[in-house]
């Protein structure tokens, strides 16, 4: 199971479209080249360390691996600590999503 941090209104579009596109705050698949995604563990300090002036409810999607048809590659996300996080090379089925999670803030 890997997790993303997802803004309402893109996993709205992303249930009418099929697939979610965004890949961090501010940033789609397209200009980024992946998804940033993260293990049960990260996604709490991703929340905070990213999203923490995020006024508005985030949606956390819980996603199962397996079910994607995009390839995940876990890569090194922070050069200064070495930390490895799943990045997905493509989008996000909206069939892959087995959960959500409201997260209402604040963020930090």
């Amino acid at each position: 199971m890997i997790y993303h941090l997802a803004e309402q209104t893109h996993w709205q579009q992303a249930l009418q479209d099929g697939r979610y596109t965004g890949s961090t705050r501010g940033r789609s698949l397209a200009d980024e080249g992946f998804i940033h995604a993260s293990s049960e563990q990260q996604w709490p300090v991703v929340r905070s360390r990213f999203y923490a002036d995020v006024t508005e409810p985030l949606v956390l999607l819980h996603i199962d691996e397996v079910r994607l048809s995009s390839r995940v590659v876990e890569e090194v996300g922070d050069p200064a600590t070495g930390e490895v996080f799943p990045h997905v090379y493509g989008p996000i089925d909206v069939d892959a999503v087995i959960a959500t999670t409201l997260l209402e803030p604040p963020h930090a």
